[in-house]
């Protein structure tokens, strides 16, 4: 079990590193500051703490359900489908400035956290909560995206 959960954290942390090599100065860019926001924007620190807090819970919850199923080809395929959409983000929202598309990839990446929430949560029963912030927290960024693609 622990080294399933380094695999993942190792796994996760690495798909944060790529996404924010692409991100760079996208935060301070002029381009995004004059982009008007959603009024519920957090802080910039809020995303490093909430994507740290949420790799962690999902590296144990993707742990657990790769020990308790059966359907192991099927998470590792949905898990890279995942890990994938995760990366894409950055690039094509800050690198490339193209709203709508990371407003597709993010909005893809919401509804996969969410078939692994729903799908999965006979078997992992309370253990499901470790995805639980995972699922919020792209609903939150969800609604930013929308918000910047509807607003600009």
């Amino acid at each position: 079990m622990v080294k399933r959960v380094l695999i993942f954290l190792a796994l996760n942390f690495l798909a944060l590193a790529i996404g924010g090599s692409f991100t760079g100065s996208g935060v301070s860019s002029d381009w995004y500051q004059n982009l008007d926001k959603a009024p519920w924007t957090p802080p910039g620190w809020v995303f490093g703490a909430a994507w740290t807090s949420i790799m962690v819970c999902y590296a144990f919850y993707m742990a657990y359900l790769l020990s308790e199923t059966e359907h192991r080809k099927k998470i590792i395929f949905l898990f890279t489908a995942q890990w994938v959409l995760n990366v894409l983000w950055n690039p094509v929202f800050f690198y490339y400035k193209e709203i709508l598309a990371g407003f597709v990839s993010i909005s893809l990446l919401t509804l996969l956290i969410a078939y692994f929430l729903f799908r999965f949560k006979k078997v992992l029963r309370f253990k499901t909560l470790f995805i639980a912030p995972y699922f919020i927290w792209l609903l939150i960024a969800s609604s930013l995206n929308a918000y910047i693609l509807f607003y600009n």
